[in-house]
Order: C-alpha cells, then sequence, then structure tokens
C-alpha cells in the first residue's frame, strides 16, 4: 500500500521541466493569437494557375456542348414553352446589352440582358403549325356566305375597335385600354328618311358623310367592359329616338324644316300643275312626268347642299330635261 501511495506522489510531482513545458506552450498559443495576419491582394501563382485551368476546362466543355447541340433538332421537345433563356440550349450565336471598349455587344454567355427581358423563341414557325393542326378539331369551318369583305359587312356592320398596350411598368393597367369606338355604316340601318334626318342631327360631328360611316367612342367609365356596353346602349339609344315621331313634329310647317323636302314644296305643285293643264291636279303620283327624278335631286342638292357651279349647271341641265328645251338653242335666238 505504501508503495502505491509513494508512486502516484512521484508521478505528480511538479518538476521545472515541466514547468518550462507548459511556460512554451502557452507562449506559443498567445503568439498565434496576436500574430498579424497579410491580406494578399495577389494570389499565389499556383492558386492562379488552377483557376486557368478550371475556366479552360469550362470552355471545353462549353465547346463540346455547342458542338453536340445541332440545328435541325426537334425543337419543340427542347423548347416546348416559355421558359428562362439558356445559353447552351439555344443553337445559334446572340448578342445583348451595351458594347464593350472594342465595339462588340457581349455574347448570350452571362448575359443577364438576355434573362431579364421575356423571350418567344419556343413560338417557332413549326411549333405554331404543330398548335394550329392540334386546334382545328375544335374549330368550325368559315361561312362560305362571308368570303368577300362586302358579305361580311352585310352580316356583321358593327365593328368594335379598342386597343391593348404590353409594357414594362409595376402595374398592367393603361388608361388608354379602356377606350372603346364602336363604328355601323348608316345605310345599314335602314332607316326612313325622317329618321335619317332626325339620327344624324343627333350624332352631330360624329357622322362622316364621305364614308357614310358612324363613330361613337366612349371612355368615361373606368373598365373596357363598361364602355363596351355603354357604346352599345348610345347606337340602341339613337337608333329608337330615331323613329320615334313626336307629337309636336306634325305641326312643322315647310317654314320650320331643316331641310328641303320636294315633295312637300311648291315646287311639285307647279310641275303636276303644268303638266296637267289645263286640268287640276287631282292625283298625287308626279311619275308619269319624264325627268322628274332628275329634276327633284337637282333642286334639293341645290337648296341643302348649297350653291356651287356643280350644283348650278345640274339644276340648269334638270330644268331644260323636265320641261324638253335640251334641243332648243338659245344663242342662235
Amino acid at each position: 500500500m505504501l508503495s502505491l501511495i509513494r508512486r502516484y506522489e512521484t508521478q505528480n510531482i511538479i518538476t521545472p521541466l515541466k514547468i518550462m513545458k507548459l511556460s512554451l506552450s502557452s507562449s506559443a498559443s498567445i503568439d498565434d493569437d496576436i500574430e498579424f495576419r497579410v491580406l494578399q491582394l495577389v494570389p499565389s501563382e499556383k492558386k492562379v494557375t488552377n483557376k486557368r485551368l478550371q475556366r479552360n476546362t469550362i470552355v471545353d466543355l462549353v465547346i463540346k456542348r455547342r458542338s453536340e447541340v445541332s440545328a435541325n433538332q426537334d425543337w419543340q421537345t427542347i423548347w416546348p414553352a416559355a421558359r428562362t433563356f439558356h445559353p447552351d440550349i439555344v443553337p445559334f450565336p446572340l448578342q445583348q446589352g451595351y458594347k464593350n471598349t472594342k465595339g462588340i455587344h457581349p455574347n448570350k454567355y452571362g448575359n443577364a440582358e438576355l434573362l431579364k427581358i421575356p423571350n418567344f423563341l419556343h413560338l417557332t414557325p413549326p411549333v405554331i403549325k404543330k398548335h394550329c393542326e392540334a386546334l382545328k378539331k375544335f374549330c368550325t369551318r368559315w361561312p362560305e356566305e362571308l368570303e368577300t369583305n362586302e358579305a361580311c359587312v352585310k352580316y356583321f356592320p358593327v365593328e368594335i375597335i379598342t386597343s391593348d398596350y404590353c409594357y414594362s411598368s409595376p402595374t398592367i393597367r393603361e388608361p388608354l385600354a379602356r377606350i372603346v369606338n364602336l363604328r355601323v355604316r348608316l345605310s345599314s340601318l335602314h332607316l326612313s328618311t325622317h329618321a335619317k334626318d332626325k339620327i344624324l342631327r343627333l350624332l352631330g360631328d360624329r357622322y362622316n358623310p364621305n364614308t357614310d360611316m358612324i363613330t361613337i367612342t366612349a371612355d368615361r367609365c373606368p373598365s373596357r367592359k363598361q364602355n363596351l356596353d355603354y357604346v352599345k346602349y348610345l347606337l340602341t339609344a339613337l337608333f329608337h329616338v330615331s323613329w320615334r315621331f313626336e307629337p309636336w313634329e306634325t305641326e312643322k310647317s315647310e317654314v320650320d324644316m331643316e331641310y328641303y323636302d320636294w315633295d312637300k314644296s311648291k315646287s311639285r305643285k307647279s310641275l303636276t300643275s303644268m303638266y296637267s293643264w289645263p286640268n287640276m291636279p287631282t292625283d298625287s303620283n308626279y311619275e308619269y312626268i319624264p325627268h322628274v327624278t332628275e329634276y327633284k335631286i337637282a333642286v334639293s342638292d341645290l337648296i341643302n347642299k348649297g350653291e356651287d357651279q356643280f350644283s348650278i349647271n345640274k339644276y340648269k341641265q334638270a330644268v331644260k330635261n323636265v320641261l324638253n328645251l335640251k334641243s332648243y338653242d338659245f344663242k342662235n335666238k
């Protein structure tokens, strides 16, 4: 027992040699902590060589990948839908961005500009043709009655014009996209003389007499759907109001008329009385008078549209025809 105690004491005795070893180890750790570390801005030659080798390896892989991509491949299987641009898949060169110091635009590799914009590389003509073939079974044949533009205008006289805008913005709503224009020909409404005159006075400058086109524009509502309903309502209201015959309209005389009506004028009575002389005109029908339609149009245009050289010559010729004076030479008399 005593021998074991003595052996333990001798093993745990702190000798001067142990003190020196402990002091050296502690000083080494302190020196490591307070050592000034130098920032190496230029990497060592070994690291540069490794990066060059790594870069060359990447370039070799890219060239190998480009050589594997064929221009005759099935593009639909590779790029079936809209996706982010990938330089290794696209088999042709692309450039996007500002020119560098050498005057060359950046290519497609490592180009952030090509990643920003949406692309339509999936909409190639062969792919579009395949899509159209697939959609044909859901479509109906175009009607044979609508082969010409005149037929389309006849069966679908109303034309709706809107505008869509696509641009980069925090919001996709464009204020101008709500504007709706409705166009229709006046002749396609099949109005009577009274209704035509009334709707023209209600339209004002919305009617173009040169093209016979009515244009109604709506932009007061916040959405396109509301403006579309509004222009349809305006056209419906104009049509029904023009056909409405107000009680006060029966009290209008020839002086109160906004336009010259030859059928209700004294010119018609004078012409029918002249051809019925010496009898009094009893029949209201005047179609038996020769050249009466030409005379009626000439007088109406002269008064309604104003006097000019063309209307005066037209009226002169109509008077000579209705009086059968075209063979009479006034110059020799």
